[in-house]
């Protein structure tokens, strides 16, 4: 029984990396050519923030199985200020600096009505840098990410995020250096008769015969 914490730390700590990189791979995917600029069904919005809340939770679980945990002492103030931590400090401020992120992200996006869109989004674009710390502090604080599946994982997720940051950063620029067509100008009689009194070609046609 003692060592359940040091599993339930474990287990969640790789759980919430996962979830936090789905949910970043899914607004990506969601804000990109793949959906277009049309508005989403409320499923696909409703699922990026699911996995972003069930990340806060898993989060809070590794946590709290890391402070329960006697094999290596973690006091509360070690897991919630860096560099505190006597056992590989650096690992631990990683994080711990993602805890953060991840907490600011979350209450954002539940506050998102009360926000202006600017503020929302810049807290937003958080979420990468969240990806890379707890993808930093996973590789070097667990001790099951040393193994060589999990490198891979790491590796090939961290790609597809590298790649659809890329693809989203280009539609972005492209979108604003598109320049909008003028509008067709309305043709006027030399009679100086307004527009929507002009005959259609057909009518003209018909008045002829």
């Amino acid at each position: 029984m003692t060592q359940l914490p040091w599993f339930v730390a474990r287990g969640a700590g790789l759980v919430a990396w996962a979830l936090v990189s789905a949910s970043v791979l899914w607004g990506l995917t969601l804000s990109g050519k793949p959906f277009g600029r049309k508005p989403h069904p409320a499923w696909l919005l409703d699922l990026h923030r699911y996995l972003g809340g069930l990340a806060t939770i898993f989060t809070l679980f590794h946590v709290a199985a890391v402070v329960a945990d006697s094999y290596v002492h973690f006091t509360l103030t070690a897991v919630l200020v860096p560099f505190v931590s006597t056992w590989r400090p650096l690992a631990i401020a990683w994080g711990i600096v993602g805890l953060y992120l991840l907490v600011a992200v979350e209450l954002t996006s539940l506050a998102r009505r009360h926000l202006s869109k600017r503020a929302w989004r810049a807290v937003h674009f958080a979420s990468f840098p969240l990806f890379v710390v707890a993808t930093v502090h996973g590789l070097t604080a667990g001790t099951d990410t040393t193994s060589r599946v999990a490198l891979w994982v790491a590796g090939v997720v961290t790609l597809l995020v590298a790649a659809l940051t890329v693809v989203r950063i280009e539609d972005a620029q492209s979108s604003a250096t598109r320049v909008p067509a003028a509008p067709a100008r309305a043709r006027r009689p030399a009679d100086g008769r307004p527009a929507e009194h002009i005959p259609d070609e057909r009518w003209r046609d018909a008045a002829r015969r």
